[in-house]
């Protein structure tokens, strides 16, 4: 057995329990240090924000300051906003994003892999897709509100369109990167197109695409608040769009920081399945 074979996790974790043990303590040392690290950036950049501010070294009318920020969200979440309860526009905006996240995610998903598997239709397709990833599609927002109106379809196209080229692009690169070998076996023991596609390719690009949802879902996110800001009767977006025409600087922050939560909380849940689905891949031993 060649050392390279005897060095490796599992086996260090028979041979020697100590020496993993230890590993696992600087690991959780590292961890503690680095999230120890980020409190105290944020702490920092916060105070120096609030002090700049209330010395009037940056205008506090226009950057406002940390605690304004904070009291209007006291007030948003203690006596609701003009347009309702916060819970609610939260929810109005989570839900247009998770909807056009989900439509995009399949529409990019099925599409990258059918023009990775089939040359022929990546042919005639591609230059077409090419053509619109190129355009600015932040732009068409305000075309779906005139399509769809103001209600929650405008906004779930918005999050359609930014969503749908990420996912797309490495679904395609998934199922062209998939091992030839793997394909090639799966042949020969009589799989058909069909089962090639479902039990060889698509796990083999499950990793390229789950890669595209992390950021995807902020592009969901992005797709519904620019579509609440140009026209809307509920939302994160329109709260943004209330405080910018009212001149309250600490509204536009705190509308800021509650999409910041929003997204924050996805992104812990997809890193938490991504976790749960690929628990077989050993883990980086250098992070």
């Amino acid at each position: 057995m060649s050392p390279e074979v005897l060095s490796t996790p599992v086996v260090d974790t028979v041979r020697n329990p100590g020496r993993a043990r230890s590993r696992a303590q600087a690991a959780r040392r590292r961890k503690v240090v680095v999230n120890a690290a980020r409190a105290l950036l944020l702490v920092a950049v916060l105070g120096l924000w609030e002090a700049l501010s209330r010395a009037a070294v940056i205008d506090p009318f226009n950057f406002s300051m940390p605690s304004k920020i904070w009291d209007q969200i006291s007030s948003w979440v203690t006596h609701g906003t003009a347009q309702g309860s916060l819970g609610e526009q939260i929810w109005y905006t989570l839900h247009e994003a998770l909807l056009g996240w989900a439509i995009g995610v399949v529409a990019g998903v099925v599409f990258g892999i059918a023009l990775g598997r089939i040359a022929f239709l990546a042919d005639v397709l591609g230059p077409y897709i090419k053509v619109l990833n190129s355009l600015p599609r932040i732009v068409l927002a305000p075309i779906f509100v005139i399509w769809f109106g103001l209600g929650p379809a405008s906004k779930v196209a918005s999050a359609v369109v930014l969503v749908f080229f990420p996912v797309f692009f490495n679904a395609f690169q998934g199922a062209r990167e998939v091992d030839r070998n793997l394909v090639a076996n799966a042949r020969i023991l009589g799989a058909s197109d069909r089962k090639v596609t479902l039990q060889v390719v698509v796990p083999s690009a499950t990793s390229w695409i789950f890669t595209s949802l992390h950021v995807s879902f902020g592009f969901a996110l992005i797709g519904a608040i620019v579509g609440e800001y140009i026209g809307a009767t509920k939302g994160i977006g329109l709260l943004v769009a209330a405080s910018q025409g009212t001149f309250n600087a600490a509204g536009v922050y705190a509308a800021m920081v509650i999409l910041a939560v929003v997204a924050l909380l996805a992104e812990g849940l997809l890193t938490f399945a991504e976790r749960r689905i690929f628990r077989w891949k050993p883990a980086n031993s250098d992070r």
